[in-house]
């Protein structure tokens, strides 16, 4: 089964990584009496809680003013201060983000301002665990331990795992991790670790998550993967998952805030694509020579979700989008997969619609894009069939 099948989620963003002055250099840019000296394309200033100064928290400005929406993401030092640098002119929303806070209120600001914020301590530990990396509650997946393999079949007289899943890593690689659901999803995310209201109402968890598998284009994908390793066993597994999560159980773990470099970084997000596509791939330079396409365009592929390369410019800050175009017209297309079940957020409509299916990416010296994608029908070509000169 191919890795296109099992995809549900929607991608909108791209993320690009910049490494900001460190520490030492941002103490060099502050005023005597401790506060941040800023330029005029910046926003600065300090972060406090109820105990004083907040380490190691997020502030995080956006703003919809621009051709496509911004967002930048700094975090603060020993003393609660922070710097977002180079801000294309535009009025902002800021707040502070944590682990161990809830978001702060928005406020307004542009660039240029010193702008003061408080961080918000979260009332209670569930409150904070919403805050946390979606691995922290995918970690209380409880998954079949090594002495139920290999499987012995389907219940009652087997363990409900399939013969075939010979060992406990197998079943990991095949229904959880790299050729199962985080292949594709972000599991442990809000959307996953809950039932959605929308997929309806259901006698038991184990029935809701074998609807739930069955959503979308995606839907016969995922449901093959199930009925493959051990149906009976993968969807109690989930359902356990999602019950004890639904009771209150939280991760047992606090993740650290950032450490040392961790807080030099500086994260630019800009919304691409549509809501409706989801991002396979992205490129922006030569792996060979990284200095190539410096601040030039980033490109992305979609796979199978549409039929266009977007791409964003990080000067103008626009996005835009190149279309990919098939040689043969009779080119299979995702649109002609209908959803197995109605998707709990796009009910029966064929979101995917992609002939390509642009996969990954290279670039050259010159800074042009390759690209793997489809471009006709899936049958063997004639010099390549039985009666063909070709000397292969």
């Amino acid at each position: 089964m191919s890795r296109r099948t099992l995809y549900l989620r929607v991608a909108v963003v791209a993320v690009a990584v910049f490494v900001a002055a460190s520490l030492t250099g941002l103490r060099a840019g502050q005023v005597a009496n401790g506060a941040v000296s800023i330029d005029n394309d910046d926003v600065g200033g300090v972060v406090t809680g109820p105990r004083g100064p907040e380490a190691g928290v997020w502030v995080i400005a956006e703003t919809r003013e621009l051709p496509t929406r911004l967002i930048k993401v700094v975090v603060t030092d020993d003393q609660g201060r922070y710097l977002i640098p180079d801000l294309p002119k535009a009025n902002y929303d800021v707040w502070v983000r944590g682990y161990g806070l809830v978001d702060s209120a928005k406020v307004k600001t542009a660039p240029g301002k010193i702008l003061n914020l408080t961080a918000v301590a979260a009332p209670n530990p569930k409150a904070a665990a919403n805050y946390y990396p979606a691995l922290y509650w995918f970690s209380l997946l409880q998954v079949p331990p090594k002495s139920d393999f290999p499987g012995t079949g389907p219940a009652p007289r087997g363990n409900g795992i399939s013969p075939t899943m010979k060992s406990q890593g197998e079943w990991i690689r095949n229904v959880v991790n790299t050729d199962g659901c985080t292949g594709c999803h972000q599991l442990g995310n809000k959307a996953t670790r809950e039932i959605p209201k929308a997929l309806g109402t259901f006698e038991t968890s184990e029935a809701a998550w074998d609807r739930r598998i069955q959503s979308g284009q995606a839907g016969a994908g995922m449901n093959t993967r199930f009925t493959q390793v051990g149906r009976q066993r993968a969807l109690s597994m989930f359902a356990d998952w999602t019950d004890r999560i639904a009771a209150g159980e939280l991760p047992a773990v606090t993740p650290p805030r950032p450490q040392g470099k961790e807080r030099n970084v500086v994260v630019t997000l800009w919304d691409w694509a549509d809501p409706k596509a989801y991002g396979h791939d992205e490129i922006v330079t030569d792996k060979r020579n990284p200095t190539v396409n410096a601040n030039g365009p980033i490109y992305g592929a979609l796979e199978a979700s549409a039929e266009y390369m977007p791409v964003i410019d990080p000067i103008r800050n626009t996005a835009t989008q190149v279309k990919l175009q098939v040689r043969d017209p009779k080119t299979p297309s995702e649109a002609d997969t209908p959803p197995a079940q109605p998707s709990p957020y796009w009910g029966d409509e064929v979101i995917w619609t992609s002939q390509s299916n642009a996969h990954s990416f290279a670039m050259d010296k010159q800074a042009r894009v390759w690209i793997a994608a489809r471009v006709r029908p899936n049958e063997t070509s004639a010099f390549c069939r039985q009666g063909s000169s070709h000397p292969s």
